[in-house]
């Protein structure tokens, strides 16, 4: 059961507080899209999604060769309501890992040679 002390934790890497606000605003994103955005290495964005996964706060899906990312639709409503609110009001912090996810174009053609 996820508690605010174990939310806050989980969140209190600012890497994965930004995938979390990234797939928040997406809906799914691909481990792919994840390490463009962020400009970091597949293994670190990996293993901040399997921490991010461990506590609760996304589910996995595999496709194929590739690992796509989404909120838990079983959250607790309070901490939907913290994911967006936080990504409501800080849409500046993340302008440039939007900037750089949408830069990669037609991202569901781009998933055969991004992962």
């Amino acid at each position: 059961m996820l508690n605010p002390a174990a939310v806050f934790k989980c969140l209190s890497d600012e890497t994965r507080t930004r995938a979390t606000l990234l797939i928040t605003r997406e809906g799914e994103l691909c481990v792919c899209e994840l390490v463009c955005a962020l400009e970091d290495s597949q293994p670190k964005i990996s293993r901040h999604l399997a921490q991010l996964r461990a506590c609760g706060l996304l589910l996995d899906r595999r496709q194929g060769q590739w690992v796509y990312y989404r909120i838990n639709p079983e959250l607790p409503e309070w901490v939907r309501t913290v994911l967006d609110t936080t990504l409501a009001a800080n849409s500046a912090w993340l302008e440039a890992n939007t900037a750089r996810l949408h830069a990669m174009g037609d991202r569901p053609l781009n998933t055969a040679t991004c992962c």
